[in-house]
C-alpha cells in the first residue's frame, strides 16, 4: 500500500486502544479504515498499545509505515484500562474522535451512523450493548452497579455503554481540562452536559485473542467510576469492606442452618450485625482514601501515560 501523507487536522480521528491483540490490530484497523473512506477524505488511526507482551506493536508499526494515516503511541508500561485509551483521545487532532476496542465486539459498521449524527449536531454518539450477562449473578451485580451511580452518583452512567462512540472535539477538550488523573471517560462524557444521543446494538464475540478481564478487574474498574481513581494499597480497606459483607450476607442466609443445628440464634445474629458494620467501616475508610489519594494526584498533575515511543504524528505535537 502506498504511503499517504499524514494530515495533522483531520475530520475524524479514531482511537482503539489495544493490550496483546496481535490477532485483531490489523484487521481492526483495516475493517475502521473501509468505513471511513466512502464517508471521508479526512481522517487518521491512533492505535494505542498499553505494553503489551506479544507482537501487537510490531504489527503496528508495520501498519504505520503503510499507511501515514495510522499513528502509533506505544506506553512505557501497562497504565491501566481508564488512562491509556483516554489519553489517546486527548492527542486526537480530529474534530470528531471515535474510541472503538480492538476486539470487535463492538461493530465498526456503526461508525457512519456516528459521524451522520454527529454531523447533523450531535455533540456526543454512543453505542449501547444489547448483550446479555453471561450469568444472572453477572446480571445482578451490573444493575445493583447502576442502581447504585444513579442513586448516589453525582451524574447517572449510561448502562451498557462501555466508552465505544463519537465525541465531538469541544467535548473532548472539556474533559481534559478537568486534569483527571484516573478518568472514568465514558462518565465524564455525561458529567459534561453536551448533548447526547445513543444507536442500540447487539455485542458480538471476541474474534479473536483472549479477554484481560476477570471478576477483579471489573471490580476495579467499577470502584475507580465510584472513587475517579484506583490503588491497591489505598483501596485496601474496600476489598476487606467487600469480603466481610459477602460473609455477613452468607451468614445472614445460614441462619435457618444455625437454627437447625439448635446455635444461639441471638450470638449468630450478633456476629452477623457485627460483620456488616465491620464492612461498613471499611468501605468508608477505602472511599475517604481514595479520595485523599485523589486530591494528591490532583495536585501532583500526573501525567495519564508515559510514552516509549510514537509514530506518524507530527513533530513536536
Amino acid at each position: 500500500m502506498e504511503t499517504l501523507s499524514l494530515v495533522s487536522t483531520p475530520e475524524i480521528s479514531v482511537v482503539i486502544p489495544c493490550y496483546n491483540e496481535e490477532e485483531n490490530v490489523a484487521a481492526i484497523a483495516a475493517a475502521v479504515i473501509v468505513e471511513l473512506e466512502p464517508i471521508t477524505d479526512s481522517f487518521d488511526i491512533i492505535i494505542i498499545d498499553n505494553a503489551s507482551t506479544d507482537r501487537t506493536v510490531e504489527i503496528a508499526r508495520s501498519l504505520c509505515r503503510d499507511d501515514g494515516r495510522i499513528k502509533l503511541i506505544a506506553n512505557a508500561r501497562n497504565f491501566g484500562q481508564m488512562r491509556s485509551p483516554t489519553h489517546a483521545i486527548f492527542q486526537a487532532g480530529g474534530r470528531a474522535i471515535i474510541g472503538i476496542c480492538a476486539d470487535f465486539e463492538d461493530p465498526p459498521s456503526l461508525i457512519p451512523q456516528f459521524v451522520e449524527r454527529w454531523r447533523a449536531g450531535t455533540q456526543i454518539v454512543l453505542g449501547v450493548s444489547r448483550a446479555q450477562p453471561t450469568s444472572r449473578l453477572h446480571g445482578w451485580l451490573r444493575q445493583t452497579y447502576y442502581r447504585f451511580t444513579e442513586r448516589f452518583g453525582d451524574y447517572a452512567v449510561i448502562p451498557n455503554a462501555t466508552g465505544f462512540g463519537l465525541y465531538d472535539r469541544k467535548v473532548v477538550r472539556a474533559i481534559e481540562s478537568l486534569r483527571e488523573p484516573e478518568p472514568f471517560f465514558r462518565g465524564m462524557l455525561v458529567e459534561t452536559g453536551y448533548s447526547i444521543e445513543t444507536i442500540t446494538y447487539d455485542r458480538a464475540t471476541r474474534r479473536g485473542g483472549r479477554s484481560s478481564n476477570n471478576f477483579f478487574t471489573l471490580l476495579d474498574f467499577a470502584l475507580s467510576s465510584l472513587a475517579s481513581f484506583s490503588k491497591k494499597l489505598v483501596r485496601m480497606p474496600l476489598y476487606i469492606g467487600v469480603c466481610l459483607g459477602m460473609i455477613a450476607g452468607i451468614m445472614l442466609l445460614a441462619t435457618p442452618l444455625a437454627f437447625a443445628l439448635n446455635l444461639d440464634l441471638i450470638l449468630w445474629l450478633f456476629v452477623c450485625g457485627l460483620e456488616a458494620q465491620l464492612a461498613l467501616v471499611f468501605i468508608f475508610m477505602g472511599l475517604m482514601g481514595d479520595q485523599i489519594r485523589l486530591v494528591s494526584e490532583r495536585t501532583r498533575a500526573t501525567p495519564l501515560v508515559f510514552e516509549r515511543e510514537r509514530l506518524n504524528f507530527p513533530e513536536n505535537y
